[in-house]
């Protein structure tokens, strides 16, 4: 085996073509999938695109970076399963441009976050985490609660998604808006955006404005609860 590392390392000609082969080999390994990654993700019934309130919230998230401390995909292991819930499907990042797997649990997995905190346990902890759980390495991010939502480009927002596979209808984009407002709105009639946004979670905002902090709650509760888990068979998921 040394002998064969000796003559590559001899012989610049032949370490280039062998460098270039390997890097070709691997960049072929990594493509060839992509090509095929329609059929490698399954079809789940209950995954929709995000609202537009969601979506601003998946936005500030990112923003935040939130991700450094929370990952969002629990593995097929029991433990984790025990802990978090069912595993992650790849179906249910499908429409996150990026996904937010995470690389680190600083603060525990939110994959299944949606629903197991009401939206007023969100609001407190967003703002001082200490207060509720004094243990948290959390910062405070009060700061959200004070700050008006940008809303004006939220059509902008969905078009662009669309772009990129996100199956947002006509009917969504045009009524971006009024959804938005809809869902920061708990005195609203949510009708209608119920109809576009199966499992939409009503804020508990004030309804005269919407603010940064009103958008992360509203992704956050949603997280985890597009997908109906009780029945954990596979096949049934899928029809």
């Amino acid at each position: 085996m040394a002998i064969r590392h000796e003559f590559f390392e001899k012989n610049a000609i032949f370490l280039l073509v062998g460098t270039l082969l390997t890097v070709a080999v691997g960049g072929i390994v990594e493509v060839i999938p992509l090509f095929t990654i329609e059929t490698t993700v399954e079809k789940v019934q209950g995954v929709r695109p995000y609202s537009p309130l969601e979506l601003r919230g998946r936005d500030i998230y990112v923003r935040e970076g939130c991700y450094l401390c929370h990952s969002q995909q629990i593995r097929a292991l029991r433990d984790e399963v025990e802990r978090y819930g069912h595993y992650s499907l790849a179906a249910e990042s499908m429409y996150d441009h990026p996904f937010q797997w995470g690389s680190k649990r600083i603060g525990p997995d939110l994959s299944r976050v949606g629903g197991k905190y009401s939206s007023e346990w969100h609001y407190a902890h967003m703002q001082n985490p200490q207060a509720l759980v004094p243990e948290s390495l959390m910062p405070k991010y009060a700061f959200l609660a004070e700050t008006p939502l940008e809303t004006g480009d939220i059509q902008a927002r969905l078009r662009t998604n669309r772009m990129v596979g996100v199956p947002y209808t006509d009917d969504q984009i045009t009524n971006a808006s009024v959804d938005l407002f809809a869902q920061a709105d708990p005195n609203g009639d949510p009708a209608a955006l119920m109809k576009r946004y199966p499992k939409a979670n009503l804020v508990a905002g004030d309804g005269r404005r919407v603010t940064e902090l009103d958008a992360v709650v509203a992704y956050l509760q949603v997280l985890g609860t597009m997908v109906n888990f009780a029945d954990t068979s596979t096949e049934k998921l899928q029809q």
